[in-house]
């Protein structure tokens, strides 16, 4: 699809990596070692990262889906999902991004 992608082993990686900062879309599994998605969103929200995040998961869990959502998330995908589904929320978080990132009144 032409993006650039990295994969990390665990949310820690991903936190200490230089592609913090550089990172236009987050696509995190609910469940993870050491630190859930869930988890990770809210550290990142209290460190002042504001990276569009879309979440998968093979366990729904309406509550945790309504967390994600509620906190900014721009997707909360069941496994299995549909591979063009998936590639709309993350042209929705790049828009989204490229749109926070314009100077006011130049849309």
């Amino acid at each position: 699809m032409g993006f650039s992608a990295h994969a990390f082993a665990s949310a820690k990686e991903f936190l200490s990596s230089a592609q913090l900062r550089e990172t236009a879309c987050l696509i995190a599994d609910v469940e993870m070692p050491g630190m859930s998605g869930i988890e990770l969103q809210g550290h990142l929200i209290a460190a002042g990262h504001t990276i569009p995040t879309i979440f998968i998961t093979a366990f729904l869990d309406e509550r945790l889906r309504e967390r994600a959502m509620n906190a900014g998330a721009i997707g909360f995908l069941s496994k299995p999902f549909d591979e063009s589904r998936l590639l709309e929320c993350v042209e929705q978080a790049l828009k989204n991004r490229h749109k926070a990132a314009e100077p006011p009144g130049s849309a």
